[in-house]
């Protein structure tokens, strides 16, 4: 049994930043109603139940219009709620999957419709030994690939950027849009000058990826107010802003103690530090998520 995450913190610091019009939170996941969408039963973590209507009061406490749920490992390939919120906020949300290798091909014109607009692959390892259970591998991916490119789907990479060299190769093979996960999910110490990082640039230079400059309370050793991190974020915004997305990773799972918790105002304050011109706060919450994932600008 794993231990039970605390839920995400109700009460938030003012949030100071200007929020565009048709701002988007692009990462977060939803979880329930257990009665109708369980848990998997191997799983690495238990999180609060957070459904997609819970995430839109986030997202109006943020002041955001529109997110992106992704489907959490601890759910296996059942992508229920996140299937449920779209449904609910058709307008407001769309989604990213962890599909079964055998989903159907109705299956995917019907989650298109409502809204999904990717699939996530798991090859987040630390020291060649997986991080989190579940998910699925670049062979499933590989099986699906002519299908999701047929729809227009990206692939979401959740993987630690120390492999990003030796994985590209396969990942760029598959002719998939790639959206790189937190930044590569790397911890600050090991510097923003990491041959993985360096890599995650070139892509973004190059146009042959995107990524979320979420995570900072991932990939942080100070905590807030997370001033270790802007190097990292800032590289990576300056090799391609045309490639960026950003998120909260609402509802923070795998947190235990509540002094550790993040704190969705914190996180969207720190956008002020790294993105202070209005132009390009509009291009990373609007233009870009527009883009990728499927909004009238």
């Amino acid at each position: 049994m794993t231990r039970p995450c605390l839920a995400p913190l109700h009460n938030i610091a003012p949030i100071t930043l200007k929020i565009p019009a048709h701002a988007c939170d692009s990462h977060a996941h939803t979880f329930g109603p257990y009665d109708a969408f369980p848990l998997s039963e191997e799983r690495s973590y238990t999180p609060d139940a957070q459904t997609g209507k819970d995430f839109v009061t986030h997202l109006d406490q943020i002041g955001f219009e529109r997110g992106v749920l992704v489907t959490g490992s601890a759910c296996g390939q059942d992508n229920g709620s996140v299937l449920e919120a779209l449904r609910q906020y058709p307008t407001r949300l769309r989604g990213v999957a962890v599909p079964d290798p055998d989903v159907t091909e109705k299956e995917l014109d019907d989650w298109s419709q409502l809204g999904m607009r990717g699939v996530r692959v798991n090859l987040f390892k630390r020291n060649g030994q997986a991080v989190y259970k579940n998910g699925v591998g670049l062979d499933v991916i590989e099986k699906l690939a002519p299908r999701l490119k047929a729809r227009g789907w990206h692939l979401q990479v959740w993987i630690h950027a120390p492999d990003i060299p030796e994985m590209a190769p396969h990942l760029l093979k598959l002719g998939l849009p790639l959206v790189i996960d937190h930044m590569g999910r790397m911890s600050t110490a090991l510097g923003a000058d990491h041959a993985g990082i360096d890599a995650l640039a070139r892509m973004l230079a190059e146009g042959t990826a995107w990524t979320k400059i979420s995570g900072a309370d991932r990939v942080t050793t100070q905590g807030n107010p997370y001033h270790d991190v802007d190097a990292l974020a800032r590289k990576l915004i300056q090799a391609n802003i045309e490639r960026i997305v950003w998120g909260t990773d609402w509802p923070h799972i795998n947190y235990f103690d509540p002094a550790d918790m993040p704190d969705d105002g914190n996180l969207v304050n720190l956008l002020e530090r790294w993105l202070p011109a209005p132009r390009d706060l509009q291009k990373v919450l609007v233009d870009n998520p527009a883009i990728l994932y499927g909004w009238a600008s």
